[in-house]
């Protein structure tokens, strides 16, 4: 669990270095180019799934893999990398009350007060790392809104992904699915190239290769181990870990600020994230980040 925290806790800040070099939209094709292969390669002799599956699979791709990581890579180019990771933490109340909708879980007025509280503290996380920061650190309105775009995309799409893996398997629902966002992500990156500047540097390849390498596939694998050996509720605290590597990297690679305002939105968001996974069985495949 420490490890899928490291893991999982720096794949915003291989993010913002990637996108120094790489555009968004390349970046995120570029990671599903590596993670797809190795998805489909590990998912050999488990790929067959009903015809009637497909549209669902289709559709939970584009949605997930080509909004959600898409969004989160507009997102972290326009945050600071200690206010993409914070917000991006917000993950598991949105899978909470995406849960009470869509698999009919009752909500307590605590995690509603955990959703309102964890809004708070955005709103200061964005205040508390405004224009002035450094350059490459600093966090604008459309950076945080995309970022919770991502948030609540991914957290759509590991509710959803836990009803079809349920019937269908992980293993072939988490390739197919990767390969159609990747084909949907491909014309997008395409027209990106032929209309941005961009040079490929071996750091954001290396980065690339992180993200699909470790963040998708590897966490997908290890969360999966985790799931198989303790509770649920307990695999999920490896949620509350993966900010503080987060904010210490970027700390120390991007010299984010973490000022007063930071600080208190910071325990906010993780106070509001604590209410509402609170006493909550989470779906045992849903995956708390991407």
């Amino acid at each position: 669990m420490l490890f899928l925290a490291v893991m999982w806790g720096l794949s915003i800040p291989a993010t913002k270095l990637a996108l120094e070099a790489l555009p968004p939209l390349t970046l995120t094709a570029v990671r599903f180019l590596v993670a797809v292969p190795l998805l489909l390669i590990l998912a050999a002799g488990r790929l067959r799934v009903p015809l009637r599956a497909v549209p669902s699979i289709v559709a939970l791709g584009v949605m997930g893999i080509s909004l959600g990581n898409v969004a989160q890579s507009f997102g972290v180019a326009g945050t600071s990398a200690s206010a993409g990771t914070i917000i991006s933490a917000t993950i598991p109340v949105f899978i909470v009350v995406f849960a009470a909708f869509r698999l009919k879980q009752p909500v307590a007025p605590r995690q509603w007060l955990g959703l309102f509280a964890a809004f708070a503290g955005i709103a200061l996380v964005a205040i508390g790392t405004g224009s002035d920061a450094p350059e490459g650190a600093s966090t604008t309105a459309s950076g945080v809104a995309w970022m919770l775009v991502s948030a609540v995309a991914i957290a759509f799409y590991y509710i959803w992904s836990a009803e079809l893996t349920e019937v269908y398997g992980m293993m072939p629902v988490a390739a197919w699915n990767a390969l159609a966002g990747l084909v949907a992500i491909l014309p997008m990156a395409g027209w990106e190239l032929t209309h941005t500047s961009f040079q490929i540097t071996a750091l954001s390849l290396w980065m690339a290769a992180y993200l699909g390498v470790m963040v998708t596939v590897a966490g997908l694998l290890l969360w999966l181990y985790i799931l198989r050996n303790v509770p649920a509720r307990v695999a999920a605290s490896v949620q509350y870990l993966q900010p503080v590597f987060g904010i210490g990297a970027a700390s120390v690679l991007f010299g984010d600020r973490l000022g007063a305002l930071f600080v208190v939105g910071v325990v906010l968001i993780l106070a509001g994230l604590a209410l509402a996974v609170a006493n909550r069985r989470v779906p045992e495949e849903a995956v708390p980040h991407e």
